[in-house]
């Protein structure tokens, strides 16, 4: 089969930092399907996973961690889907990535493609819709009553990918005030098109800009982007007893204890965890997927998808990681169709 892979750890300029190649058709065994990949969505992980280092792989290694196909076989313990089933999903970032003509994953973090949806529309969801589903209700635990007290949160990278579902899904389920961060004109515009009431620059003094709006602190702060030059303001502005989400990793020590005084509740989002360890939660991932897909075709939440390459090759995913290196993405890049 077609796939995408590395061996040497290069920087993407580089022709060998991803390669095409061709590899053994996988066989799908336990709760395992098997996916014919037929798009597959670029993310920051993907690039952070990929950049450089002294390893040297043995065998290629496949990146890749979103992809929408449809389902050829699946292993003796499977039950949730069947032959011809379109899907939708995110992966385990502990086995090879989506990045291949052929691909099997855990059917527990697998969900039925949203029907409205084209496989580039669909394909740029199930990572994103998973780290912004989890960090909103599962970490922050911000109630879906629409009928709560009002609350106001602070959503630091509103462009990207997690950002871009983010507002979507607390605009629609919550009843919680969005402040969403942005830098340029295109970027604050697409935040606002997707719900934020109010749009302020990250490059600028946050704590400032929020004061401004007559808010003082805000209940819930979920950090995208660039903790440790975000980390000050997310210090001044959350609110005593609020709760801070965090899907950023800091390359210093992050002194937390500054949140002592107002008691605040901090913690990490990373939506390879159920798959990573297995937890006895895990199919949560597949109600989840479930969920979003019926919220998509319903109209309540809309695809985050804002660009297309085609085909699915090492020359597209090697434009792909160096856009996304560049920290202007706007929404999710997405490749389909692999080459005859």
């Amino acid at each position: 089969m077609k796939a995408v892979a590395l061996k040497a750890y290069l920087p993407i300029q580089n022709p060998e930092s991803l390669l095409d190649v061709n590899l053994e058709k996988p066989t799908p065994i336990g709760r395992e399907l098997l996916v014919a990949v037929e798009a597959i969505s670029v993310n920051p992980v993907d690039t952070k996973v990929r950049a450089q280092k002294g390893t040297l792989e043995a065998d290629f290694r496949v990146l890749g961690w979103d992809a929408v196909g449809t389902v050829v076989a699946a292993g003796p313990d499977a039950t949730l889907f069947k032959t011809g089933d379109k899907v939708y999903y995110a992966g385990s970032i502990a086995r090879p990535g989506t990045n291949s003509e052929f691909h099997t994953v855990d059917e527990r973090i697998v969900g039925h493609k949203p029907k409205s949806l084209s496989n580039a529309q669909a394909a740029a969801l199930p990572l994103t819709a998973i780290t912004a589903w989890e960090g909103l209700f599962d970490r922050l635990h911000i109630s879906q009553d629409k009928q709560q007290k009002p609350k106001t949160i602070l959503i630091i990278g509103g462009a990207g990918g997690v950002g871009s579902i983010a507002i979507q899904l607390v605009k629609a389920l919550t009843n919680v005030k969005i402040i969403a961060t942005a830098s340029r004109t295109e970027s604050i515009e697409w935040c606002k098109s997707l719900g934020a009431n109010v749009v302020v620059d990250h490059s600028a003094n946050l704590v400032e800009q929020v004061r401004a709006q007559n808010i003082q602190y805000v209940d819930y702060i979920f950090c995208l982007n660039n903790t440790e030059h975000h980390w000050q303001a997310i210090v001044e502005l959350i609110k005593p007893q609020g709760s801070i989400c965090n899907i950023v990793g800091s390359s210093g020590q992050l002194n937390l204890s500054v949140l002592m005084n107002k008691s605040v509740t901090y913690a990490w989002e990373l939506m390879f965890t159920r798959a990573l360890f297995e937890t006895e939660d895990m199919i949560e991932q597949h109600h989840l997927l479930n969920r979003v897909a019926e919220l998509i075709d319903n109209g309540t939440l809309k695809t985050t998808l804002n660009q297309v390459l085609s085909p699915i090759n090492a020359e597209n995913l090697r434009l792909a990681h160096a856009q996304l290196e560049s920290g202007r993405t706007v929404g999710k890049i997405v490749l389909e169709h692999w080459s005859a």
